[in-house]
Parts: structure tokens; sequence; C-alpha cells
């Protein structure tokens, strides 16, 4: 599983020209089983695109993180249709936009709805299954499953 876990993750140590928004959009459009990295992200740039879910420990070797990666990438899918983007940050020297934002103590995961409001947040590592259930039950997530079930 640890090399599953390296091989999904995605490194951005972007330069300040290549920091727009827009890259990391596009990569994660092109593929939502990408997990990326906190650096420069902030969560205006999904708003209205994705629901950032946002994973912060101490260190990647922080026991709860493993758990919870554990448990993200063995369903990565169930939630790249759900327009879920995975953010990890393991560094809390580094202060990230979104760790200043959301102001984790030690592990938490934190999801942000399409509207930019953060819809849960749990100090303890949550299954897919109850993720999903949670986004299901978004107004945002029924409007986009009648719109793709009349196939609009």
């Amino acid at each position: 599983m640890k090399s599953k876990l390296a091989a999904l993750i995605l490194l951005l140590p972007l330069p300040a020209v290549a920091q727009d928004t827009p890259d990391i959009v596009a990569a994660w459009e092109a593929d939502h089983a990408l997990v990326f990295e906190a650096g420069d992200i902030t969560l205006d740039a999904f708003k209205w695109v994705a629901r950032p879910l946002v994973v912060f420990g101490d260190s990647p070797n922080d026991p709860q993180f493993r758990q919870q990666m554990d448990l993200i990438t063995e369903r990565l899918d169930e939630l790249a249709i759900r327009d879920v983007i995975v953010i990890t940050d393991t560094d809390p020297e580094a202060r990230s936009a979104l760790r200043t934002a959301l102001r984790p103590r030690a592990f938490m995961l934190a999801l942000v709805g399409k509207d930019g409001q953060v819809k849960l947040r749990k100090p303890r590592p949550w299954d897919v299954r109850e993720l999903s259930r949670s986004i299901d039950k978004m107004p945002l997530r029924q409007q986009e499953i009648e719109d793709r079930r009349l196939g609009g």
C-alpha cells in the first residue's frame, strides 16, 4: 500500500510563476486520481469546480494520517465521481494557506463544499463510505445527481 500511496501523491513544488490555480485545476481535471500536496493551494482555487478533501498530519508518518490515506486510496474512484480533490498537508512548519485557513490540531480531515464552505471536520480517520454519504446529502450534490439522471 505504501508504494501505491507514493505513486498517487503528486508533488507540486511549483515556482512562483507556475502556481496559478488553472495549472492545479487542469491537472486534477485531467486525472481525478491524483493527490496533491497543499503547497500554495487555496480553497478559492476550487470554488464551484471541486470539493477539496484536505488531510492534515504533523508528519507523513503520523499513524492517523497514514490510515486515512490508506482508506482514501482504496476507494479513490468513489471520491472522484463526487468531484473530490484530495489534498494533503503534513508540514506544520510550512504554514500553508490551507493550514492557516482550516487551523488543524495535529491530524484532521476537512471536507469543503463546492461553495467554499467547510462541510465537516473530523479529528480521526473517516471511511470513504461515510464521506460519500455526507457528500451525497449536500444540496448541490443532490442537484448533480438529478441532472445526471435527467441526462443534463
